[in-house]
């Protein structure tokens, strides 16, 4: 058996970081070693600690994620990374290529993404020897730089997904499924599965709303920074 992937998971959000750390620990051949929240912490692990691969949130409370990673590299750490980020500019995307980022995954996501960029990855770190040609060649990028659509639950849609994400962002005291609902313009019962689909994904969490007349409903609050 060969030995698992180490997985150091830099991400400042207390929940985001633990969701992380469990979906990684899900899928065959990888492993985390550890989760810390600032890329001081960063740099501390891996001073002590082994790590084959960073899943990185860009948003650092004391540094950028890719600053970050431009420090690792000076520092002599070969670690590569998977950003993790809300941001679409895709100059960050570029600027990233050359730094070692070798996957962007873009918040919010679900366990399926994660896991089909973590077997990509590893089928990438798994060619080794001397490619026989260009196709070989190719094949080995394919498998790092195409991978296929995020696979979301059935009945579920990106765009609708994005719409209630951004909704729910734009609330910081919360919405109950019938405020995100009116405010996106879909039924109640579809959104509460937006919602839930959410909260399973770690990025936001419910509590029950007491003071009305009837059972309670539920606060949905978006948790990410």
């Amino acid at each position: 058996m060969t030995d698992p992937i180490r997985v150091l998971v830099v991400e400042d959000d207390p929940v985001a970081a633990d969701a992380h750390v469990l979906y990684v620990g899900r899928v065959p051949g990888f492993t985390a070693v550890g989760k810390v929240h600032t890329g001081a912490q960063a740099r501390r692990a891996l001073d002590r600690t082994p790590v084959d691969l960073l899943l990185l949130d860009l948003h650092l409370p004391d540094t950028h994620g890719l600053r970050l990673a431009r420090s690792l590299r000076a520092a002599g750490h070969h670690a590569d990374v998977i950003a993790v980020t809300s941001a679409r500019d895709l100059a960050v995307v570029r600027e990233g290529v050359s730094l070692g980022v070798v996957q962007y995954v873009l918040k919010p996501f679900t366990f399926a993404t994660l896991r089909d960029r973590l077997i990509r990855y590893a089928e990438f770190r798994a060619a080794a020897g001397e490619a026989s040609g260009q196709a070989e060649v190719d094949r080995a990028l394919a498998a790092l730089r195409a991978p296929g659509p995020a696979a979301l639950p059935k009945g579920l849609s990106a765009p609708t997904l994005e719409r209630v994400t951004v909704t729910l962002r734009d609330h910081p005291g919360g919405l109950t499924a019938a405020g995100a609902a009116e405010a996106v313009g879909i039924s109640r019962i579809t959104a509460r599965r937006y919602l839930e689909h959410l909260v399973e994904a770690g990025r936001a969490e419910r509590a029950p709303q007491y003071g009305t007349v009837g059972r309670p409903e539920l606060q949905y609050r978006w948790v990410t920074g």
